[in-house]
């Protein structure tokens, strides 16, 4: 079995810190999905059912756990100074056979326009392809969500496909969504 590579806790991008999750980051996690629940309505099944200040802890707890195990590797996103929790991100579905993974991103909606997804995405592909060896990374998102697609365009990244009837769609479980799937390879 091929050895795991080693995995920054923290990386840095010009205005912000990516910084892997802690259980004691549970109230500015809680605060900042709450703040922004109707943007987050609209694209994450997980936020039509928000988990309460504990769950939050376990939720955490869990994450940190996984990231010790590279089975996910979340980041959230502070600004530069680590006072304020913007958003979460960082590489799911990995499989370290290939090696490859897909970039999930929010930005809490007090956040929002003003570049960070784009940042904190730019940062996990280098990061991914330079220093994880990741030889292929995806990010998949509504076909709807013009905003998150535009992400992986502006970075470079290929369409490879528009999955149509793929999933349920966030904000109503009762339709299908068309899924767009971004791709880089090295």
């Amino acid at each position: 079995m091929t050895a795991l590579p080693q995995v920054p806790p923290e990386l840095r991008t010009p205005r912000l810190l990516l910084r892997a999750p802690r259980p004691e980051d549970a109230p500015a996690l809680h605060t900042a999905v709450q703040t922004s629940l109707p943007e987050l309505r609209r694209w994450m099944v997980w936020a039509h059912d928000p988990l309460d200040l504990p769950g939050t802890v376990q939720n955490l707890t869990e994450a940190a756990q996984r990231f010790e195990r590279r089975e996910t590797l979340r980041y959230h996103v502070w600004n530069a100074e680590g006072t304020e929790l913007m958003g979460s991100s960082g590489y799911h579905a990995l499989d370290w056979r290939v090696p490859k993974g897909e970039i999930g991103y929010w930005i809490a909606t007090a956040h929002t326009g003003q570049g960070y997804a784009t940042e904190v995405a730019r940062t996990l592909t280098e990061v991914g392809l330079e220093t994880l060896g990741l030889r292929r990374i995806e990010v998949r998102c509504d076909r709807r969500n013009e905003r998150s697609a535009r992400i992986p365009r502006t970075l470079g990244y290929t369409l490879d496909a528009l999955l149509r009837n793929d999933d349920v769609a966030a904000d109503d479980p009762g339709q299908l969504r068309n899924t767009l799937l971004f791709s880089v390879t090295r």
